[in-house]
């Protein structure tokens, strides 16, 4: 039912708006995400009965997957141009995005880095002192995998499969779910276990926890925060950043890379979109390939 149209309006931006075949698939992606929402929430509509509570939705789901708000109005711009076309066909009469507001973008400097301030931060780290090392597999995990900072202080040992590159995490509600751990986490990660952790005495109940303090114990959320502010201080980047930061990051490049909403909202562990429908896994195979062919550190 989308496809037509999506093709017709591909070939309208190719050829009679004559934009550069990377704007063309940018503004088509986003008009398949809208497509793909819609699906998700159960939606069954042509774009000719897509209405304004059904945009503002669409909106509101990318906001709680964290998608920054620079990304939803690049996003909206696409849309924008897709039902404007339609108006021009006479395929609507109406069009439902002309009193949708674009999402604000934030006064204070947003809270998504670039994949460029990422590998500035990760320069920065001093990895020559055990911390360091530490460190490093905490940001490489964090950004690999989009985890809450309680998940991440609560990894075990025992729930990190690299052979096949997932972790087991415990979420919020005690609810269990894999999430793929790209490459180089792995790696940074193995180098801490292996030269840091492994001469460290863990402290009663830390025996299984992976990223330990110096006295065994497992680290706070503020340690966290501490550190992560300490990293941002040293790369000279002028933004809020926080754990959360990481997740708002690796959904956005993930989204903005062309990686489906529905894989993105389940590595995040958030609840299904439709609240009747019974929540199924997507096949690990499908997770991994999402990572390894969408996250710049896949």
């Amino acid at each position: 039912m989308w496809q037509s149209y999506i093709k017709h309006f591909k070939n309208y931006l190719r050829l009679e708006r004559s934009l550069s075949g990377n704007s063309v698939e940018a503004y088509v992606r986003d008009v398949e995400k809208l497509e793909e929402y819609l699906e998700l929430a159960k939606i069954d509509l042509p774009p000719a009965k897509v209405n304004e509570d059904h945009l503002t939705g669409f909106l509101k789901y990318l906001s709680e997957l964290g998608l920054a708000a620079h990304s939803q109005a690049r996003m909206l711009s696409g849309i924008k141009a897709f039902f404007k076309y339609l108006l021009l066909e006479n395929e609507i009469t109406e069009d439902p995005t002309e009193l949708l507001e674009s999402p604000r973008l934030p006064r204070k400097l947003p809270d998504v880095l670039s994949y460029e301030e990422i590998e500035t931060m990760l320069s920065a780290i001093d990895h020559s002192t055990p911390e360091g090392t530490r460190n490093r597999a905490i940001i490489e995990v964090l950004y690999s995998s989009g985890l809450r900072v309680s998940e991440l202080t609560g990894l075990q040992l025992t729930h990190c499969y690299f052979d096949i590159g997932f972790l087991r995490i415990l979420g919020k509600g005690d609810k269990v779910r894999l999430v793929p751990i790209g490459k180089e986490a792995i790696k940074y990660t193995e180098i801490y276990l292996e030269h840091v952790r492994s001469e460290i005495a863990p402290a009663k109940d830390a025996e299984d926890i992976v990223f330990l303090n110096r006295r065994g114990g497992q680290l706070s959320r503020v340690m966290i925060f501490i550190m992560i502010k300490d990293i941002v201080e040293k790369a000279g980047i002028h933004k809020m950043v926080s754990p959360h930061t990481f997740r708002h990051s690796f959904a956005t490049h993930l989204i903005e890379g062309g990686a489906s909403l529905r894989a993105v909202q389940e590595m995040l562990g958030h609840e299904s979109i439709t609240t009747t429908e019974i929540y199924t896994h997507l096949d690990r195979d499908y997770l991994r390939q999402v990572i390894t062919e969408f996250h710049p550190r896949g």
